[in-house]
């Protein structure tokens, strides 16, 4: 019998420190630790200590505990040990998070920091772990916030305010899938702890009709247990409008709203609407107020300026703010943008100028919900005489909603069918078109393919880009653009003229909101982690005291009381990525998205080996499928290779016994998996196909 040769074992050595080495104990940027002197060895016997019985008194002391360990539950003497917190009050998930010692000399303000041994603060007790999703029993008198999306990405909007058994939900959003994700529709948010606790939801408030706030509620709103829906009259018809889509969800059930109302939603919740100003009509804050006390939750605003510098729409937060607020949760997406908006008026100014010089056909490219810039536009086009088409779907019904409820008052004759453009002159049309994020099925995309069958590209013809670009769509933008300007089209953006505006409040105006509100804590929304960061440092310039700002991540619980707050670290909720693929909701997962990476990445091939069920050996030559991988045709050598490799483990299987066809495909995969990394330096997916006959 074969030996195997076993390394022998190296003689242990103790490593000796470099000359000038600092042990890795050493706190960066104090001296060089002194050496501690060796204690001296003395010989047995010569002043040793007695030997002292188990369970002897120490020098006269109390004798020690023996029978036995620590009863369960029992603590140690000196109470338990303090839980770490926070350090400025800015918090990193528990993944990733190192271990190592408290030094706030040497920690940053905006990175991620590690936790403190104890919060001067902290007189909020940590409730016992709960039984479902992770969280924990309710406890008295403390109000507690989760986001269960939008916190670590640009959409997929959704939080809850929970207090006792009391919860109030705000927004449900979708984020829409990037390359990291082929072949997914869109994503949104983890309701696992909502749904575990539908039974305590008194209330669901959508703060405005933009997709990344409303287009998760078809999806969840059944598991919910279909809560009453507090919100404002176009919000409510552009849901119902998306509800259509989706014939076999529950009629929902509304409660309309409008600028202060008041309304006690529970026991102990009651809700204060107000009208902020947004890229849409419509759009609310809330003042929530509670036994614990009162919060702002604002997502999506600005601050306007007009072209004096006078600001409007602080006076709501200013009003709330004299009932005293506790915390304020404000959004994050413009908080690295420094300075203010441009003026609504001059950026009109300005379309107003290309519309007098341009001479041929003119399309506008814009969200559909971007309504109040469409009814901007519509008014600019009657004053100069032009007609108005729409291309896009959602573009039609949205304008057609807020022309029905008022928002948008269109005079007679302006509005024409696409397909009639031709019928007028070239430089009295414009047409208002969806897909300004360069989206693969939206209308501006036909437009630049050439599949729109109403419209085609010709020389001259101006487009125009009249919104930002969200962060991952920067190639499909460009795409556009590209083919655009091959097919002779003058373009206008952002980046070369001053045509639009953001409905995100840039810093200035986030601080100006800050100062209106004057909040206690300060917690920043809606945002990557840099943005958010960015934001808490914004709320310290304007007063709020470093260690009562909160960066918290998706599925984190900040816990408020009327004395302090905590985020609880060891309770995270599930908050991961719920991916809508075709019909399907959460069923396509890590795995199969994995899969989905490594046939773009690398490709596949199939085996297909047919076996004699009697003799053991293969019938004929084994079929070989190569997609996304190699050209079997130029690798004629590498498939032989292959073939023969697999005929070989094949003939090595013992064929007085049956063997277990996993073993089988498991042994082809493994090997040919690596004889083609050998070839190749890449790794397809191997799918060994094993037929008995």
């Amino acid at each position: 019998m074969e030996q195997k040769n076993t390394p022998s074992r190296r003689p242990f050595r103790p490593r000796t420190a470099q000359p000038g080495a600092v042990p890795k104990t050493h706190n960066i940027g104090e001296g060089a630790p002194s050496v501690r002197p060796q204690r001296p060895v003395k010989p047995f016997g010569e002043g040793a200590r007695p030997h002292r019985p188990a369970g002897a008194p120490r020098d006269g002391g109390t004798p020690q505990r023996t029978e036995g360990p620590r009863p369960f539950g029992a603590q140690r003497e000196g109470g338990r040990r303090p839980r770490p917190q926070s350090i400025g009050g800015q918090y990193i998930p528990r993944r990733g998070r190192e271990k190592h010692d408290y030094d706030p000399k040497m920690l940053p303000v905006t990175t991620d920091q590690p936790l403190k041994p104890e919060r001067p603060m902290g007189t909020v007790r940590r409730a016992e772990h709960g039984k479902r999703a992770g969280f924990r029993e309710s406890a008295k008198d403390i109000v507690r916030f989760c986001a269960l999306g939008g916190l670590e990405e640009i959409g997929r909007n959704m939080s809850f305010f929970e207090y006792g058994d009391e919860i109030v939900i705000f927004d449900a959003g979708l984020e829409f899938a990037g390359e990291e994700n082929p072949g997914v529709d869109y994503i949104i948010p983890n309701t696992t702890y909502l749904e575990q606790n539908k039974h305590k939801i008194r209330a669901m408030v959508v703060t405005h009709a933009h997709y990344d706030h409303i287009g998760a509620i078809p999806h969840i709103m059944e598991k919910l247990g279909n809560p009453t829906i507090y919100t404002t009259p176009l919000t409510k018809e552009i849901i119902n409008k998306r509800q259509g889509d989706y014939p076999n969800t529950p009629k929902l059930d509304f409660e309309i709203v409008k600028n202060r109302d008041v309304i006690k939603v529970s026991d102990n919740i009651t809700l204060e609407f107000f009208n902020i100003i947004h890229s849409i009509p419509d759009s609310i804050s809330i003042l929530v107020k509670t036994p614990v006390g009162n919060f702002v939750y604002a997502t999506d605003v600005k601050v306007e300026y007009d072209t004096k510098g006078n600001e409007h729409g602080l006076d709501e937060y200013k009003r709330v703010a004299e009932q005293g607020i506790l915390g304020l949760f404000l959004e994050s997406t413009n908080a690295e943008v420094p300075g203010k908006s441009l003026a609504s008026d001059l950026i009109m100014d300005n379309i107003e100028n290309i519309f007098l010089k341009t001479k041929g056909r003119m399309v506008i490219a814009m969200f559909a919900s971007m309504l109040t810039r469409v009814g901007e536009v519509i008014t600019l086009a009657e004053k100069h005489n032009k007609k108005i088409a729409f291309s896009g779907l959602s573009m039609k019904t949205n304008v057609q909603i807020a022309q029905n409820l008022g928002y948008i008052k269109i005079k007679q004759g302006t509005v024409i069918p696409l397909d009639d453009i031709h019928k007028y002159p070239d430089d009295k049309v414009v047409i208002l078109s969806t897909g300004a994020q360069g989206e693969e099925n939206a209308s501006l995309m036909k437009i630049a393919t050439g599949e729109n069958r109403s419209f085609q590209v010709r020389p001259g013809d101006t487009i125009m880009f009249s919104s930002s670009i969200i962060p991952g769509n920067e190639r499909a933008v460009q795409t556009v653009k590209d083919a655009l300007a091959r097919q002779g089209a003058i373009i206008y953006h952002s980046k070369n003229s001053d045509i639009y505006s953001s409905g995100h409040a840039t810093a200035d105006e986030l601080k100006a909101i800050i100062k209106a509100v004057k909040p206690k804590y300060y917690v920043p929304i809606h945002g990557y982690y840099f943005m958010r960061s960015t934001n808490a440092l914004l709320a310290q310039e304007c007063g709020v005291l470093k260690e009562n700002t909160i960066v918290a991540d998706n599925g984190l619980v900040v816990e408020f009381s009327k004395t302090g707050f905590q985020v609880d670290m060891d309770h995270q909720l599930p908050a991961h990525y719920v991916m809508v693929d075709g019909l399907g909701v959460g069923d396509v997962g890590e795995i199969v998205m994995r899969d989905r990476k490594m046939l773009a990445e690398e490709g596949m091939v199939v085996i297909v080996a047919t076996i004699d069920k009697k003799t053991g050996n293969i019938i004929k030559n084994p079929d070989i499928i190569s997609r996304g991988f190699i050209y079997l045709k130029e690798n004629v050598g590498i498939v032989e290779e292959m073939r023969k490799k697999i005929k070989g483990i094949i003939v090595q299987m013992p064929v007085h016994k049956e063997v277990e066809m996993d073993y089988l495909k498991s042994l082809v995969r493994d090997q040919i998996g690596q004889f083609l990394y050998t070839k190749t330096k890449r790794r397809p997916m191997v799918l060994p196909v094993i037929i008995y006959v």
